[in-house]
């Protein structure tokens, strides 16, 4: 059984087993499934203040937060006690795109020479990590929700705005794959 964890899965089978979350949630309260409104509810139980935003009852949305920290719990047992040893399995296209950037470590789940500590007080450490999560952030903001509630929850909803958000989602994650980071690349 242990062996089955270990090894990666069927798109498929991931696909539906996250899928099932929808309508888990809605059968046992009417819960909405998305990552980034935790951070709101975090600053709001961390830091009372008179700022309107996090003026609500977060205890309402407590679920989420103990859904987060589950997350986070079930990355780190993943990681550390059920990691697949074979090596990660990229595409020969993906790999050969990649090493004409000039990234070529490619031995562990993020390309070390993009994502080391070395890059953070660089540079490309400033556009990757500081300007990136900002543009994450942002754009989680003002599209009202993350990748998750939007492309899962919303879309199994036939919520409108979760369409036009998922697909801005992959406009922009096709742009900055194709045009953006090959431009960053060729700066250094």
């Amino acid at each position: 059984m242990l062996e089955i964890i270990k090894q990666p899965w069927h798109w498929a089978i991931a696909g539906t087993l996250i899928g099932l979350t929808v309508p888990i949630l809605l059968i046992l309260g009417n819960k909405s499934f998305g990552i980034s409104s935790s951070l709101r509810h975090i600053c709001a139980a961390c830091f009372p203040a008179n700022i309107p935003f996090f003026k609500y009852d977060w205890k309402k949305e407590i679920w989420n937060l103990f859904f987060v920290f589950g997350v986070l719990i079930g990355g780190f047992i993943a990681n550390h006690f059920l990691s697949n040893p074979n090596a990660i399995a990229i595409s020969e296209n993906t790999v050969h795109d990649l090493k004409t950037l000039g990234v070529n470590d490619f031995s562990q789940l993020l390309p070390m020479d993009i994502f080391s500590v070395e890059n953070i007080f660089t540079l490309k450490g400033l556009i990757f990590f500081v300007l990136g999560g900002f543009l994450v952030g942002f754009g989680t903001r003002y599209a009202g929700g993350c990748t998750s509630g939007h492309s899962i929850m919303g879309l199994s909803n036939l919520q409108w705005p979760s369409l036009v958000a998922t697909i801005c989602f992959m406009l922009g994650g096709f742009v900055m794959t194709l045009i953006i980071f090959p431009f960053i690349f060729k700066l250094f």
